[in-house]
């Protein structure tokens, strides 16, 4: 747990009470440690009829790329069947006689990945993906 530092210190919570003061522990949950969530701004003028005032951090977002395709096989389709096929045979045509090491290991199991990869791209479609595209 944290404290947060407001950029302009004042009271959060205002009494209707006489004599009671003003002051109260808010809580806010936020990352702890992060440099742009280490401070909260206290908006006095705000709290309308409400006894606390609203406390605000202001959390930056990242632009981020989202993929609109995918590479897809339809189920059952001919590109599955090429697929299955020639996954089959990178596997029967992998030369694990002379695994002596594990840099020659590594490199059969790169050569095994990049095969893969071959006969996946040889096999699949771009697809777009839509709001009536399946999540799995």
């Amino acid at each position: 747990m944290d404290l947060s530092t407001p950029t302009n210190p004042t009271s959060t919570r205002y009494s209707d009470t006489e004599g009671e003061a003003n002051l109260v522990i808010n809580l806010m949950f936020l990352h702890s440690g992060s440099t742009e969530l280490n401070n909260h701004l206290i908006h006095p003028d705000w709290h309308l009829s409400s006894d606390h005032v609203p406390l605000i951090v202001t959390i930056p977002i990242a632009e981020e790329y989202i993929t609109s395709s995918k590479l897809s096989i339809l189920k059952k389709s001919k590109e599955e069947a090429a697929f299955i096929k020639g996954t089959t045979a990178v596997i029967k045509n992998l030369d694990t006689s002379n695994l002596t090491n594990s840099v020659k290991l590594e490199n059969l199991v790169n050569l095994f990945g990049s095969r893969i990869k071959h006969t996946w791209e040889k096999n699949t479609k771009q697809t777009r993906i839509t709001k009536h595209s399946k999540q799995w």
